[in-house]
């Protein structure tokens, strides 16, 4: 497989199978009616298995060689950057191999309560995977993101998998909206806010020591944890169950 140069230097590293990019598509579940974006597109592999599935697909590339390859393919090419463009108002999913060097900065973007995200099933380096995905220990985005999104690492993809192989395996990232979010979305700004301000200075930052002890029994956690200690389910707890925020819900 020719790969550009340029595709490599952003952090994108193709996938080599047809048959691979079909299995990852069934496994998302997408069907005829979903509005799809593969972000990323590059050589088009993704965006030919979503398109088969009878979806719309919006294919985003930023190389502008490997863009006209795609709208001699594809009726629907954004030629941009994934961190400027519009996305969509209505409901989307994204199915997508995004460039590794961008992965973070893309799921932020992606994971925001104002965008209407379905769900994303992402590929990205195996270590950012483990650790947003991991229960325990937690991070400051694992916890931010988990109160909107269920998120779990659905399989490992080895290098082998990708022309120029990268220099670290991949893994397929997945987030799902859900249902009942943990906490409300015309919230989100101060829950981070509070987030934030525990992982920088502990839990006691967040609630007095007393409220915090009694807290820390109600939601399962010990007296003195520190903040990756918690998952997303008892930081939102603790946020909501805070008095002086309680009385405000």
């Amino acid at each position: 497989m020719a790969v550009r140069a340029r595709g490599s230097a952003r952090g994108q590293h193709f996938l080599r199978s047809s048959a691979l990019a079909a299995e990852l598509v069934r496994a998302a579940g997408i069907g005829p009616g979903d509005l799809v974006l593969d972000l990323g597109a590059g050589n088009g592999v993704l965006t030919g298995a979503l398109a088969r599935t009878g979806a719309r697909v919006i294919a985003v590339e930023l190389d502008p060689v490997l863009a006209a390859g795609l709208r001699s393919r594809f009726p629907e090419v954004i030629e941009d950057d994934i961190l400027r463009i519009e996305l969509p108002r209505e409901p989307f999913r994204v199915v997508a191999n995004l460039p590794f060097c961008e992965g973070t900065a893309i799921l932020r973007r992606l994971l925001d309560t104002r965008v209407p995200l379905v769900s994303a099933d992402a590929i990205v380096e195996w270590g950012l995977a483990e650790k947003r995905t991991a229960v325990w220990p937690s991070t400051r985005l694992s916890v931010e993101w988990g109160a909107w999104f269920e998120l779990t690492l659905v399989r490992r993809l080895p290098r082998s998998c990708f022309a120029p192989p990268p220099a670290v395996d991949a893994a397929m990232m997945r987030a799902v909206r859900r249902e009942e979010p943990l906490v409300p979305p015309g919230r989100a700004g101060e829950f981070r806010r509070v987030v934030e301000r525990g992982f920088r200075d502990g839990l006691r930052a967040v609630a007095p020591p007393r409220q915090l002890k009694r807290l820390a029994a109600e939601l399962g956690f010990a007296p003195h944890a520190q903040p990756r200690d918690l998952d997303a389910h008892q930081w939102a707890a603790l946020y909501l169950r805070e008095p002086r925020r309680a009385s405000r819900s």
